[in-house]
């Protein structure tokens, strides 16, 4: 059970960053994928955005995630606010964010992943930010289910 959300409710997952044009949208990808193999459709709604969007998603990040099989070319990054965020039971930060807890309230649990930011890296050092953050999703997902 997450920390704010009733057995009637969704859990709400928010990944953000800064353009949402990559580590949020790596995680997204990812979260989306856990929750489908967890049959958790029903039970978790999942948020990205970035609070200076970019135009688009990184061209790295794209075609990394392509090599796992995700098809993220079409994805719009847009502008997360704070009333989405108050509204999640788990937010988690990429590392560019100085969101505290007074700005969402103690009842959304804040995860600061401290990733670096794949925008201009070569594709070597993208693909060990993707995997870093699959683990990370994955682990996120633990925290409030028991499905492998």
């Amino acid at each position: 059970m997450s920390p704010t959300s009733t057995p009637d409710e969704p859990i709400r997952i928010a990944f953000m960053c800064v353009q949402n044009a990559g580590r949020s949208q790596l995680s997204t990808a990812f979260a989306e994928r856990e929750r489908a193999r967890r049959g958790l459709e029903d039970r978790v709604e999942i948020l990205t955005g970035g609070t200076h969007p970019a135009d688009g998603v990184h061209e790295e990040v794209i075609e990394v995630m392509d090599e796992a099989g995700f098809d993220i070319a079409d994805r719009t990054p847009r502008e997360i606010t704070l009333e989405e965020l108050r509204s999640c039971d788990y937010v988690a930060t990429m590392g560019c964010s100085t969101l505290e807890v007074g700005d969402v309230g103690a009842d959304v649990a804040i995860r600061d992943w401290a990733l670096e930011d794949p925008d201009g890296r070569d594709l070597e050092r993208v693909r060990e930010i993707r995997d870093e953050i699959e683990g990370r999703v994955a682990a996120l997902f633990d925290e409030f289910s028991d499905a492998p």
